[in-house]
């Protein structure tokens, strides 16, 4: 056995890199290009159901009837609706992602007719748990009266 001289950093070996951090997805606001994008992190992900709708996104036409025809519903895992928060803007958005690798992201306005490719979502429906008082309470503080002012605030 052999004593060391004391000092700390004799049985270092190599040296070691500093621990580097995975970075964040970073998400930039579409009418704001330099301005970061704050989400919640609730994903809607998109579900696919025709061959069409693969094609549309670069696959070939057999491989995409192939995929189609193995797995009636294709869950998209980089591809999603997401609503996020814009310090610009002053206000959420619904908007589409597509994932590019683990940093960087697409980001657009969502379009209403790409909610059709999310399961179990009608945006225009509602939510048919809530009772039709609680949904007039909510829809409270739109309403005017006969002069135009509002009944609230």
């Amino acid at each position: 056995m052999q004593a060391g001289n004391g000092d700390p950093g004799e049985n270092r070996g190599a040296e070691r890199k500093p621990r580097q951090r995975s970075r964040r997805r970073e998400l930039f606001c579409p009418a704001h290009p330099e301005q970061k994008l704050l989400g919640n992190g609730k994903k809607y992900f998109l579900h696919l159901l025709t061959s069409e709708q693969l094609k549309q996104r670069g696959m070939p036409d057999g491989k995409a009837r192939l995929v189609i025809n193995a797995f009636p519903v294709l869950v998209l895992s980089n591809e999603w609706i997401e609503e996020l928060f814009c310090a610009d803007c002053g206000s959420s958005h619904w908007c589409h992602v597509v994932r590019l690798d683990s940093v960087n992201h697409t980001v657009r306005w969502a379009p209403r007719d790409l909610w059709q490719q999310v399961a179990h979502v009608d945006p225009v429906g509602g939510n048919p748990s809530v009772s039709q008082f609680t949904a007039r309470q909510a829809r409270r503080h739109s309403r005017k009266r006969s002069d135009g002012k509002s009944w609230f605030g």
